[in-house]
This record gives C-alpha cells, structure tokens and sequence, in this order.
C-alpha cells in the first residue's frame, strides 16, 4: 500500500487568489503575537498583496516553524514582497486597562492604520474575528481616528495555509521579540532575551524572586492571586474582568509558549 504523502506546511496563496476572482483585489493577511505572554505587548502584523503579487519568497511559513535566525533572514524579503504591511502593539499596560481582546483589536487598527493601502478583505488566523469591534464604538476612546475595517474571513491555521497570513507572523514575531530583548537590557533578571516574556522557567523563577515589573501584565492572575504564604500562585491567566480565552474560542494564554 503507498502511504499517504505527508501535508506540505508551506503556505500558497490559494486562498488568496480565491478572494480576488470574488472581487477583492487588495487582500490582506493578519496575525497576532504575544497573547499568551507575561510581559510585552501584544503585537500584531498585517501584510497585503494584489494579484500582481508574486509566489511567496522561498522559507516563509508560520513564524513558530522558524528559528529565530530564518525569522530575522526573512523579514527584508517580506517587505519586499508585499504590496504593504505594518506591525501594531498594545502595551502591557494598555492590555490590563482594556482587557486581552479589545488589546488585540487595539494592536490590529494600529497595525491597518500604518499601512498605506486599505484592504477590500482580510484573513485572520484562528477561528475568532477579535478585530471587529462588535459594538461598532471603538476602543473605549483609547485609540483616536481608528481606521474602518475591512470584511474579516476567519481561518484555522491561517498562518500555515495562505502565504500573506505566513508573512505577517513572521514580521509581528521578530518586531515583538526585538523589543522584548530591548527591554532585557533594564531587566535582565528575567531572562527576557531568552523567554521574549512567555512563562518559560527561568521568567517564573525571576517573578518568584523579584515580583513583576511594569512591563508585566499585572492583571494576569500570576499576579492578582497570592497563595497563602504571600508567594505568586500560577493560576490561570486573567483578563481584567473581560470573556476568558475559552469562553471566545481562544486558546489558554498558559498554553502558549513559542
């Protein structure tokens, strides 16, 4: 019996090409970054391509299948190769006052209001439309002249399926661990070089010792939640008093560690 050959995870611009014979000529793809993070923003990237846009440059997939070194190897020829694209944050601090998904949505209309194009559609990674604010009002007033956003299409294993979603990962998670190595450098204790701020062991040994800094996201449990002799317990991550991770379809910010 001939075995099955195994699923190729390089991304293609099927899914793309598909959006644009329906009438959509700038397409963009979107993904996030740093949501189940410690310390940091929440980072997001938005790359846009027209049909003009050629084949993927060789390597780009999924930033999580990359090391650090083919990440950073592949970001000038991203930028080369789309049409547009831009990165977004929300800080840690913003991510408290605002609860993780109106931070993402506020990192996302960061990211669509540095581009100089505006997309007819975009394809965003999972199976949960967190860019569109579901009130219609904004973010609570924290982020003025917020672009319109454009139709959201939803994808599970977006960022391993179409090459635009692909090439947005890859620029969120080397422009997030950059400044995540820059902040090392004020707070080496913890080790945020090596961790980029997830709860690797070396960050929660650092916490246990040290406590959190400013740039810790404090309304996480780890932080809001003492056991009883006074140390961090490491319970499940908080959210400010928003929908937890599962209630919305998203994974447990504990689970992620990349």
């Amino acid at each position: 019996m001939t075995q099955a050959r195994p699923r190729s995870t390089r991304p293609s611009l099927r899914v793309e090409r598909s959006l644009q014979r329906d009438g959509h000529r700038l397409v963009a793809g979107m993904d996030e970054v740093g949501r189940g993070a410690l310390a940091g923003p929440v980072s997001v990237g938005v790359v846009v391509i027209d049909e003009a846009t050629r084949t993927v440059p060789q390597g780009v997939k999924d930033s999580k299948l990359l090391s650090p070194a083919m990440r950073e190897r592949m970001v000038p020829a991203v930028r080369r190769w789309a049409l547009d694209y831009a990165v977004g944050h929300a800080s840690a601090q913003e991510i408290d006052d605002v609860g993780i998904m109106a931070a993402l949505r506020m990192a996302g209309l960061r990211a669509l209001a540095g581009l100089s194009v505006i997309p007819d559609v975009i394809i965003l990674d999972g199976n949960f439309d967190w860019l569109t604010d579901p009130a219609k009002v904004g973010l609570l007033g924290m982020l003025d002249d917020a672009p319109p956003v454009p139709p959201v299409m939803t994808l599970i294993k977006g960022d391993m399926k179409c090459s635009s979603v692909a090439a947005a990962s890859v620029l969120a998670k080397v422009e997030r661990d950059g400044m995540l190595v820059q902040f090392h450098d004020d707070h080496p204790h913890y080790n945020w070089a090596g961790n980029k701020g997830y709860s690797a062991p070396d960050h929660l040994a650092a916490l246990d010792a040290h406590g959190p800094c400013e740039l810790h996201r404090r309304s996480w449990r780890r932080f809001v939640v003492e056991s009883e002799d006074g140390g961090l317990a490491t319970g499940s991550t908080g959210d400010n008093g928003a929908a937890s991770a599962s209630s919305v379809g998203l994974e447990s910010p504990w689970k992620e560690l990349v």
